[in-house]
């Protein structure tokens, strides 16, 4: 039980640095801060519905896409763990990912794009995902649901209570969490290449 316990720890903190509920909550106000707030909260839930949506289904679907395109789970980690890792170093210089940054600000539907993605659930969060409940384990991926499903209501709650939080945090928070969470996606993408190496050397060195 001790060891569901630290994958769900594991994968909430995996999730809550590579989405960054704090530097989300800038951009969700600076889109849709002039709304009404009922406006706001609409915007918020379908956004994150949307990004929960989309995870669950590689969270669920991970092992038959493995199989249908031919992919060792190796692979997966060595690739998801660059990725990371490469986020992760970005957001240490005080960088937005551009993986996880909104190319367009004035489309019809931002809950939709870029809110839900690239923003919430973008490669680096479906990578994550698909990492931790790769094996298939059904507690596993539980496990991996439950955590983004708590880390959703966090920043839903963030979302709303925006303008407060960041007139609270100020601009310097802001970096001060965007770079703490920086260096543990480049811990967490480093921990993948090793985990990927590791396997890829068990499968292919028999």
């Amino acid at each position: 039980m001790s060891g569901t316990y630290q994958h769900l720890t594991t994968v909430f903190l995996a999730f809550f640095a590579i989405m960054n509920p704090i530097a989300n909550t800038a951009i969700f106000v600076g889109l849709a801060g002039k709304e009404t707030q009922s406006v706001q909260i609409k915007t918020a839930f379908k956004a994150l519905f949307i990004s929960f949506c989309i995870i669950v289904v590689f969270a669920i679907s991970g092992k038959v896409i493995f199989h249908l395109f031919g992919i060792s789970l190796p692979a997966l980690r060595l690739t998801g763990g660059v990725l990371v890792f490469l986020i992760g170093c970005q957001m240490l210089h005080g960088e937005s990912s551009k993986l996880h940054s909104p190319e367009d600000k004035h489309k019809a539907d931002i809950a939709i794009s870029p809110l839900a993605v690239p923003i919430l659930a973008g490669p680096g969060t479906i990578a994550t995902a698909m990492n931790y409940s790769a094996s298939g384990n059904m507690l596993e991926i539980s496990a991996t649901i439950g955590a983004f499903f708590a880390l959703c209501v966090l920043t839903f709650i963030s979302f709303i209570f925006g303008q407060k939080i960041l007139h609270f945090i100020g601009e310097a928070g802001i970096a001060i969490v965007t770079r703490l969470m920086g260096l543990i996606l480049a811990v967490i993408g480093a921990q993948m290449l090793i985990s990927g190496v590791f396997g890829a050397i068990k499968i292919y060195a028999k």
